[in-house]
């Protein structure tokens, strides 16, 4: 996969948003300078997904950026995404890979060097490691930065750091390994998305590389 696909990874959050509104975060996110993004739709039926799917898959493909799933494999084959995203709860590391096939990428979420080492053995291509800081979006215990360190020096393929990153806490990753930051809210609920994006850009090329 392209590594570089993974420098600002927006993961979007649906928040009270109207379609047009949620699209319109979107496109001007992808004009600003995302380089992939993930949908996730926790609670939305399968047909409201997957027709949501194909409007933001035809935002992401007019600028050439790969879309990712969350969870749902039936939805990433059906509108022919760039891959998915699972978690714990999920299926089997091993088992996503061989429903996706070998070519889409396959993200997972990571919190320890084991489950790094195990996903990055079952065929994973990278891996989400967090929550890194306090978000509202996900409740769960925290990983220290020293952990997404360690495991970035465990592992061969990329990591992303995710969870409650933003611009005021990002230099915090300096020297971590990541690939990557993943972001939500900041992205998704900022007043001018279009220079929040160009921020986060800048700032992840000069943390991270």
């Amino acid at each position: 996969m392209n590594k570089e696909a993974l420098t600002l990874y927006l993961v979007t959050e649906r928040y009270d948003f109207s379609d047009e509104k949620f699209l319109a975060i979107l496109e001007t996110a992808c004009q600003a300078g995302v380089t992939l993004v993930q949908l996730r739709e926790k609670t939305a039926t399968t047909h409201r997904f997957y027709e949501l799917a194909v409007k933001v898959k035809a935002v992401t493909d007019r600028y050439g950026i790969p879309l990712i799933i969350n969870d749902r494999i039936d939805i990433c084959l059906a509108v022919d995404a760039a891959g998915v995203h699972i978690g714990d709860d999920e299926l089997p590391v091993e088992v996503a890979r061989r429903l996706i096939g070998p070519d889409r990428w396959l993200g997972v979420s990571s919190k320890t060097v084991t489950r790094s080492l195990e996903a990055q053995q079952a065929g994973a291509d990278y891996l989400g490691v967090g929550a890194i800081f306090p978000t509202k979006t996900k409740d769960s215990a925290l990983t220290p930065v020293t952990t997404l360190k360690t495991i970035t020096a465990q592992v061969s393929i990329p990591v992303v750091a995710i969870g409650g990153i933003n611009t005021e806490n990002i230099s915090q990753l300096e020297d971590s390994g990541a690939a990557g930051v993943s972001v939500v809210s900041c992205i998704m609920k900022a007043e001018d998305v279009f220079e929040k994006v160009k921020q986060l850009h800048r700032e992840s090329q000069r943390v991270l590389y």
